[in-house]
């Protein structure tokens, strides 16, 4: 997978459009950089570019946006709701894929390191960068704003860590650093700005001070008055979205806004959000109001149900979750993202991959899709409302599984290319020949351990299949059967495409592991498709 990045840059400037325009085009003309969302705000005067690209990439479209800032935003006449240093006044690096928080530590210093040379400004490193603990925090390194910036200049506890100890009127100062996924989350109020301001201060972690901290880990808030919405915002940045989830911040808002006899009028998500954090929030109301949802699409609109997200614009998933905007911005060349009749052709072309490891996960991840079909077909139909609680149990486990293993249809074929990849190396000299080897039996043991991941996968299946084929729709007793043999089938692929790939191999103790576990996999599969099988005879 390629490596990726997700910078976004806050830039002091939200309602003028051809400066917001211009900063955009000068990211997307960037080569490498996929312009993902442009979301200004007026109240705050301010505009959050979101972009992903190579690390190189985005260090070159955050360059590029911060000359055309350079020329057009002038900092002595700027004012807005949002707290701010300077023109470009933050810029995070973010990693995305296959990519460390190092990796984007190190953008986030060259980043700081050209801009300062180029124009002479002020940086200041901050979250994963910092060089002290006291600039960890941004608001921390903020204090006091562009205002305060002349006199804290002066002070050698606040000299910059990349450019001059000089105040740049027309431009203030930038702060860059490396964070993890930070989620710029808003709760909306019918209230005033100071009762807005004061649930902020009771759920912030900051809290009142060192003697009144508040109830949430991780989490920044102000309150603050949208002028063009009619209405006053908790503002919050959530750090660790994993530590302190979406729905707590919106539920703990909620309850502290009861009490004030304060109404809550929906949330806001500023910029971009992982899917992970909309999923978890999903199964957060799934769990607390016993709900039966398993499709992705149906979480994620029950979450922007849940939380309004839709209160103040249209939230469009495609446009607002950033592994859609990725999956969109990228050439798809996924073997599952092909039509059947391509995928078919592809298989049957004069290629060595995909091949029978890649066939294999797609018969599996049928195979479950049609033990979850049955469950579907046999749920809320009022004949078989006894069985509801039953199929909610029993559907889930298939519909994660055919997910996936759809997933190894792709990883199949890649851990195969690295195989091949290893036999054109060079083979010279010996060293290359050792390298050689050993990138070769790296690749073996990855192209074996696909396949058996695969059956390791499917027998978690065969009981659920058991108790779908008893109790399930007798009408789709046949998909049950064919769910069956599409399962033993892609177990046999798999042992087929193990012991292929073990003979290969020099590690005695991996491989006679393997074999005799693979082995023990596909027995397994035959006496279950058989059990399910006679199941199903049995039944009328």
């Amino acid at each position: 997978m390629a490596k990726l990045v997700e910078c976004v840059p806050n830039f002091s400037e939200g309602r003028n459009k051809e400066v917001i325009d211009a900063i955009a085009d000068a990211i997307s003309g960037t080569e490498g950089c996929s312009l993902l969302d442009v979301d200004p705000g007026s109240s705050t005067n301010r505009t959050v570019y979101t972009f992903v690209g190579s690390p190189q990439a985005v260090v070159e479209g955050a360059m590029n946006a911060a000359h055309v800032a350079f020329q057009l935003i002038d900092m002595t006449k700027h004012s807005g709701e949002h707290p701010r240093t300077g023109a470009m006044d933050v810029c995070p690096f973010i990693p995305v894929q296959n990519v460390t928080m190092d990796d984007c530590v190190t953008c986030a210093n060259l980043l700081a390191e050209r801009l300062s040379d180029a124009l002479h400004v002020p940086v200041y490193l901050y979250g994963a960068a910092a060089r002290q603990e006291s600039r960890r925090s941004l608001p921390a390194v903020r204090a006091g704003e562009y205002e305060a910036l002349p006199e804290k200049l002066k002070k050698s506890d606040w000299a910059p860590d990349y450019g001059p100890a000089t105040f740049v009127p027309s431009w203030g100062a930038t702060v860059t650093g490396a964070r993890k996924f930070l989620i710029a989350y808003n709760v909306n109020l019918l209230s005033t700005k100071e009762q807005a301001h004061r649930i902020a201060l009771d759920i912030r972690e900051q809290g009142r001070g060192k003697d009144q901290p508040g109830l949430l880990k991780k989490v920044q808030g102000m309150g603050w008055y949208l002028e063009e919405s009619n209405l006053a915002q908790v503002s919050t940045n959530i750090l660790d979205f994993e530590l302190t989830p979406l729905h707590t911040v919106y539920e703990e808002i909620c309850r502290v806004a009861q009490e004030l006899s304060l109404p809550v009028v929906g949330s806001q998500i500023v910029g971009l959000i992982p899917l992970k954090a909309v999923l978890d929030c999903a199964d957060f109301y799934i769990q607390t109001e016993k709900l039966f949802i398993v499709e992705e699409e149906h979480k994620v609109r029950l979450v922007i149900s849940k939380l309004g997200l839709d209160s103040l614009g249209p939230f469009v998933p495609k446009e607002r979750i950033i592994e859609y905007m990725v999956k969109a911005s990228e050439d798809d060349s996924r073997l599952v993202s092909q039509s059947l009749q391509q995928f078919v052709r592809s298989v049957g072309a004069r290629t060595a991959a995909p091949g029978g490891g890649s066939v294999s996960a797609a018969v599996a991840a049928m195979g479950a899709a049609l033990g979850a079909m049955v469950g579907q077909m046999t749920y809320g139909k009022r004949q078989f409302e006894n069985l509801d609680a039953l199929m909610r149990r029993l559907i889930p486990p298939f519909h994660q599984a055919m997910n996936e293993l759809l997933d190894m249809v792709d990883a199949d074929s890649s851990a195969f290319n690295l195989y091949m990849a290893a036999l054109k190396l060079p083979k010279s000299s010996p060293e290359e020949v050792k390298r050689r080897e050993a990138a070769m039996q790296d690749g073996l043991k990855k192209a074996v351990g696909v396949p058996l991941a695969l059956a390791e996968r499917v027998t978690q299946l065969w009981p659920t299949l058991k108790e779908m084929v008893i109790h399930g729709n007798v009408a789709c007793k046949s998909d049950a059967q064919v769910a069956a043999k599409a399962l033993e089938t892609a177990v046999f692929g798999a042992y087929f495409n193990v012991i292929i790939n073990l003979k290969d191999i020099t590690d005695e103790s991996f491989k006679n592991t393997t074999q005799e576990r693979v082995a023990a996999l596909l027995e397994e599969a035959k006496v279950n498709a058989r059990g399910v099988l006679e199941a199903a005879d049995a039944r009328q």
